[in-house]
């Protein structure tokens, strides 16, 4: 039986893992945790073999250059994260797995370029976010050794039921638009069920290091929004001939570059010695749109 401790117990990933693992109830005893009250402090951790750490502020837009809150993200994202840490590393807890974020790599993808992450590209956040992420890592590998092994996920944009952000967008526009523009990028995405299961193979194997994991095709935006019109009846004309339109509106909104630039993981950074990506592009949409 492995005893899992998640700390932020109103995130999306953290009930995902959980209700993910309920369905080995003999294999698996899951405990969650809320971090934002710091009640955790009186929390014991004893008895736990791992924790996964999820708790954190992400992306908002209003703030996330603001100097005036750095300190939230600093307090949040990384002070938080080494203070449960050690309190796990002094309880015997035998891994720690840290949930941080592509982010830390720094990297927008323009227009008709493509930007691919490899095991050379360096480290380089341009926000309070991948800033604080990063220092996260940082902190937590100093504080981490023999007696506790650190598993670090930087994951690219997650989707699935009941997520946030921009899959949202995008399956709000492939429910309203009648065309939409036609772009051959690539971006890497991971579905919650691959992340989950991902997850779940760190945890049986206690597996240590940093890992990119990712769905097992890069997408494109196109056909991303085509899946889901289809999985609503609806049938989208996708143009082609209008990047330029696009090229002209890149100065007024980085919601151009984010929907239509190539940003993605080398495919060996993902690997891992057991197959994770149990869910392929349409079932995962399928999925997610299901009953909504």
């Amino acid at each position: 039986m492995k005893k899992l401790l998640i700390t932020g117990s109103h995130s999306y990933i953290g009930r995902a893992v959980g209700d993910y693992l309920s369905r080995w109830p003999d294999q698996y005893e899951v405990k969650k945790v809320s971090v934002s009250d710091g009640s955790w402090k009186d929390f014991s951790f004893q008895s736990f073999d791992a924790v996964l750490h999820v708790a954190g502020i992400v992306h908002q837009p209003g703030s996330k250059n603001d100097p005036s809150q750095w300190p939230m993200y600093e307090k949040v994202n990384t002070t938080l994260a080494i203070e449960i840490a050690k309190k796990a590393k002094q309880a015997g807890v035998r891994q720690f797995l840290f949930m941080s974020s592509a982010s830390v790599y720094g990297l927008d993808a323009p227009l008709g370029k493509t930007v691919t992450i490899t095991e050379d590209t360096p480290l380089d956040p341009k926000d309070h976010y991948g800033r604080s992420k990063l220092n996260a890592e940082e902190g937590l590998r100093a504080l981490c050794g023999e007696s506790m092994k650190l598993a670090i996920l930087r994951p690219p944009m997650i989707y699935g039921k009941g997520c946030k952000g921009n899959y949202q967008k995008l399956a709000s526009v492939a429910k309203k638009l009648t065309v939409f523009p036609a772009v051959d990028n690539r971006r890497s995405m991971l579905y919650i069920g691959n992340l989950t299961e991902f997850i779940r193979l760190l945890l049986d194997d206690e597996a240590e290091g940093t890992f990119c994991p990712q769905d097992r095709e890069y997408v494109s935006t196109c056909d991303m929004v085509n899946l889901i019109a289809h999985c609503h009846g609806r049938d989208i004309l996708m143009v082609r001939g209008v990047a330029w339109a696009l090229k002209l509106l890149r100065p007024f909104t980085p919601a151009v570059d984010k929907a239509f630039g190539s940003l993605c993981y080398d495919k060996a950074l993902s690997a891992y010695p057991r197959d994770y990506q149990i869910t392929d592009l349409a079932d995962a949409i399928r999925e997610t749109e299901e009953d909504e």
